[in-house]
């Protein structure tokens, strides 16, 4: 049987964008309603759906799909070792449930409704493998100790040629004259993500055909929604202009990686928990930092769950390397802005991949939160200057993240523990495939020097 959280889903039933879409599928704008969710690691799934059909199962018992697609790794192998579901259970059918207040237009083709699922075992409890019901989950944690989360979220990506060269040479951060030479890809993205995001803006980043994109700061669920489209967005756009959109952390040993940075801010009553004190941050901010630094190792894979994101890790390339925080420095894997506006005051995480889960990288980060404020630990003082020297190193593969994270109870508990060690299990068997494979690097070290 499949393990469940204890809580129900309750979606929202009055929203605007609900009355939009009832309003749509009554005038018969549209004809066809894209159905999705996320897999474990990021992948865009879902069925399309006939408009007609659409709101009575939506109402109802939801749609169903194979459980097994929410137990496959990076290139869709069904992992048969998890605890939740495997072929012992016999991957029975979970169900898709709309959150209609997810709706948007699906910008890319006409007349197609694009709404994010929760997922739900046969009693209608939230199915441990759905990221989105882990971030859920952890959101209540939050709410129970009287505070809410606003996020904003970065994304870094490269825009290639079909077979993975780059078709730009230039590595000019911020650089307009990039970006022109990257149209009309790049206006299509951008206009794309205008209408089917929060989108803050993108510019160009320091590799060839690099970009970051910028959400806008919003309430914690709907950022993790927002990055999820931005993916899905972004590769089907550059796919329509015979390119890819890679979130590979690390595409090239010599360029700058990809990451995916949090801006993360707490809020109680509506009033910013955040709010510096004398210039400074105050008791709540400190405890959340503390948090963070203390179990930023264990949390590390929820945020980097592939081998690969294990290269950005490296001393002077504005991905972090250590366990350090500071004031505005982007050496360190914790960075807090302490602005003058006491709602823009958040703190930054920085240790995230591009290809990360955005629902396990947000649940993750605000998991180190939850135990700083419920510890009410203490970090130690900031440091300044470059930090790469300094500190604990982040975990130097994917092999010693997976240890780490095992091994931390109290990350465990707000995560909850049946879906961390499924998680881990999903990312354990990339970093045994990674393992058993004989690389070109080895034949080329070793073949004739041995």
């Amino acid at each position: 049987m499949t393990n469940t959280v204890d809580a129900p889903i309750v979606h929202n039933t009055t929203s605007a964008r609900e009355r939009e879409l009832r309003h749509a599928l009554a005038d018969g704008t549209l004809t066809e309603i894209e159905v999705a969710w996320s897999d474990p690691f990021g992948h865009a799934q879902g069925k399309r759906i006939p408009a007609s059909q659409f709101l009575n199962r939506a109402l109802g018992s939801g749609f169903a799909f194979c459980e097994a697609s929410l137990g496959w790794n990076t290139d869709g192998t069904v992992i048969d070792s998890l605890d939740i579901t495997s072929w012992a259970n016999g991957f029975p059918d979970v169900f898709a449930v709309p959150d209609l207040a997810t709706y948007r237009p699906l910008p890319w083709r006409p007349r197609v409704g694009h709404v994010i699922s929760d997922i739900v075992a046969h009693d209608r409890t939230p199915s441990l493998l759905d990221p989105r019901a882990v971030l859920r989950k952890v959101l209540a944690r939050l709410a129970s100790l009287g505070y809410s989360a606003k996020i904003g979220v970065e994304f870094e990506l490269y825009l290639l040629n079909a077979d993975g060269s780059s078709f730009q040479d230039d590595i000019h951060a911020y650089s307009l004259e990039n970006a022109n030479a990257l149209d009309p890809l790049l206006s299509d993205l951008y206009e794309t993500l205008s209408a089917f995001t929060r989108l803050e803006g993108i510019q160009t980043e320091y590799g060839p055909g690099q970009i970051e994109t910028n959400l806008v700061y919003t309430d914690a669920l709907e950022a993790a929604d927002d990055a999820v489209r931005l993916k899905y967005a972004a590769k089907e756009v550059a796919r329509k202009h015979g390119k890819i959109a890679s979130f590979m952390p690390k595409p090239f040993t010599e360029h700058s990686g990809s990451s995916q940075h949090l801006h993360i801010s707490l809020w109680r009553d509506g009033q910013p928990a955040f709010a510096p004190d004398d210039g400074a941050e105050n008791p709540i901010t400190l405890n959340a930092i503390a948090g963070l630094l203390e179990h930023l190792p264990s949390i590390t894979l929820f945020g980097a769950h592939s081998v690969n994101a294990y290269r950005r890790f490296v001393p002077d390339s504005f991905a972090p390397a250590t366990v350090t925080w500071s004031r505005d420095n982007r050496s360190a894997a914790v960075r807090s802005l302490v602005e003058a506006d006491p709602t823009a005051t958040r703190i930054e995480l920085r240790s995230g991949a591009s290809d990360a889960n955005p629902y396990w990288l947000i649940a993750s980060a605000l998991a180190g939160v939850i135990a700083g404020l419920e510890a009410k630990s203490t970090p130690p003082p900031a440091e300044g200057g470059n930090l790469y020297t300094k500190g604990v190193p982040l975990p130097e593969s994917l092999g010693v993240a997976l240890e780490l994270a095992t091994r931390d109870d109290t990350i465990a508990e707000i995560l909850g523990a049946d879906s961390v060690r499924d998680f881990a299990a999903l990312a354990r068997s990339e970093w045994v495939e990674y393992s058993n494979e004989v690389s070109d690097w080895e034949r080329r070290r070793y073949l004739a020097l041995s």
